[in-house]
């Protein structure tokens, strides 16, 4: 049986203790065959692969996080992809092996199509720091996108107004076309 680690919110630890993970809406879910599911990542040897999601969720609420270990049955159907990537339906036990087998580990996922029960959690414990990426895997070290979709300029982040303007003028200074400076007025 698969041990898997699903990261939550520290507040909902309790709760989720009480009456298991409770599955929930796909952003985007009409190409996916499950419209509800539970995130998770098998528990790997290294401490800082197993939870590399922590800092990325950690990113979008700003609280403290929960490790929510559970089991389930080998022959469990899941959908088990790398988040760029098309989701492939496969077993429990054959998304493991695909992620065990990938050197680089780092931005796959499971995601299982019904709520774990209380019964099939074996831990939950509070994490204590947001450990591996923001943004994307290989984030670190590389340049900075010069991309002005609403997609990839964040909002309501520290620093996201300053963020937001190098951007721009890195856009301008490469000569491609700012949203802003495409935009005309109407006369009034």
């Amino acid at each position: 049986m698969p041990l898997l680690v699903h990261i939550a919110p520290g507040n909902e630890a309790n709760s989720i203790s009480r009456s298991g993970i409770a599955a929930r809406r796909i952003p985007g879910g009409a190409k996916f065959p499950f419209a509800r599911v539970v995130w998770a990542f098998p528990i790997l040897p290294s401490y800082t692969l197993t939870h590399s999601w922590s800092r990325e969720i950690k990113r979008w609420r700003a609280t403290t996080l929960s490790a929510i270990i559970f089991r389930v049955p080998d022959d469990e159907p899941v959908l088990a992809s790398h988040y760029s990537r098309r989701a492939q339906p496969m077993t429990a036990a054959e998304a493991v092996g695909l992620i065990l087998a990938t050197e680089d580990p780092r931005g796959y996922e499971i995601m299982l199509s019904r709520r774990i029960g209380p019964k099939d959690i074996v831990r939950v414990r509070p994490l204590p720091k947001a450990v591996g990426w923001r943004y994307y895997p290989d984030a670190k070290n590389q340049p900075a996108k010069t991309c002005d979709c609403p997609m990839c300029m964040p909002t309501g982040e520290v620093n996201a107004r300053r963020f937001r303007e190098r951007v721009k003028s890195r856009m301008r200074a490469s000569g491609l076309a700012v949203e802003s400076d495409t935009k005309q007025e109407t006369p009034t």
